[in-house]
């Protein structure tokens, strides 16, 4: 009996020490990469990894650039095409969430509506990998609500064009404008921008450099769209 209580006892102290460190690590984490450009990502292994498991040459593009290096039509064309309620929510859009639900449970044989916010995206992004396990959801939910606590809004969207996947092996605005349009981040255009935001539901399967009339379609909406929404406030602006 007292064997067995200090068994308990020691994985007690054990399983709270790992709590304490899981938490504190995570917080650092989120409070690191509000000041630290993001680098790598999860995601950009998980490719890697993929690739080379199919013998096919690695491929992995992307620079690092500042929100103010990037067209200011980029941040307005991904709200118009991911997130329209992105500056007014605190993480989750759950008016979307709720909309998605009724209309998956009602239209089963269509694709599945996700309801998941800029904010989430980044959150899965830079701290976690694909897939639709409750853990990883929980976990996702966990680190939107720490970089919705810890980092503005222009941190979020600047870490958010920065780590998206927008190709085969591409990675944030500077390389698809590279890969893509033969310019920087910055330069690019209006119309350009909205192709681009049209691609990340799938930017695997579409392509910003070869579109699709499908894709083209998508192009013209998310301009539609990109007229009613304001350009996006810098750091310290009111929204």
């Amino acid at each position: 009996m007292i064997i067995t209580k200090f068994i308990l006892r020691r994985v007690r102290i054990v399983i709270q020490w790992m709590v304490v460190a899981f938490f504190g690590s995570t917080i650092l984490a989120v409070v690191a990469l509000r000041f630290i450009p993001v680098y790598f990502t999860p995601l950009m292994f998980i490719r890697l990894a993929q690739q080379a498991s199919e013998g096919k040459t690695l491929k992995m593009h992307h620079h690092w650039v500042s929100l103010d290096d990037i067209s200011p039509s980029l941040p307005v064309a991904v709200i118009a095409s991911e997130d329209q309620r992105f500056l007014d929510h605190h993480g989750f859009d759950f008016k979307a969430i709720e909309h998605a639900a009724k209309r998956n449970m009602t239209r089963k044989d269509k694709p599945k509506l996700g309801a998941s916010t800029i904010s989430q995206q980044t959150a899965k992004n830079v701290f976690l990998w694909p897939g639709r396990t409750w853990v990883r959801k929980g976990l996702e939910a966990y680190f939107t609500s720490l970089i919705e606590i810890m980092w503005s809004k222009q941190r979020i969207m600047e870490v958010y064009l920065n780590s998206i996947e927008m190709g085969d092996g591409i990675y944030g605005a500077d390389a698809v404008a590279e890969r893509h349009f033969g310019c920087r981040a910055k330069e690019l255009s209006r119309s350009q921008c909205a192709l681009i935001a049209a691609t990340l539901p799938n930017p695997r399967r579409f392509s910003s450099a070869s579109p699709s009339p499908y894709m083209k379609k998508r192009q013209y909406r998310i301009m539609r769209e990109m007229k009613h929404i304001p350009r996006f406030p810098k750091e310290g602006e009111d929204k």
